[in-house]
């Protein structure tokens, strides 16, 4: 059960707006992005929004991955993204793939804010 749980909340995104409305745009480059990392995709899902009269809708992103997985929350109304990476390390440590992972996304959507977060799960002694 040890491993790494990485988030990430983005405000204030200077990205393409199409990269916080477009489904299987933003899977594909997720899964790219994971492969680029050395973790190992095993299924995908993406789930469009409908927009409101806030604006137009989200998406979220979620790649299974051999490893554990990786989710991205998109709000285009507040320009905003969650992301969240958790990898596990049994047999191997992925963190670094996973430190990876998370950078490539932060870097995608240029946020003006970044709040990250890191926990070790699994620390039973």
């Amino acid at each position: 059960m040890q491993g790494l749980h990485l988030t990430a909340d983005l405000r204030h995104c200077q990205c393409e707006s199409v990269w916080l409305t477009d489904a299987k745009r933003l899977l594909d480059h997720c899964v790219r992005q994971v492969l680029a990392a050395g973790l190992q995709p095993v299924n995908q899902l993406v789930h469009s929004f409908p927009a409101t009269g806030q604006g137009p809708g989200g998406v979220t992103a979620t790649v299974l991955l051999a490893e554990s997985h990786l989710c991205v929350h998109t709000w285009p109304e507040q320009m905003g993204v969650t992301v969240d990476v958790y990898v596990c390390n049994f047999g191997a440590d992925h963190s670094a793939k996973a430190r990876h992972l998370m950078d490539a996304l932060v870097a995608l959507f240029a946020p003006g804010q970044v709040m990250r977060q890191a926990l070790q799960r699994g620390g039973f002694g």
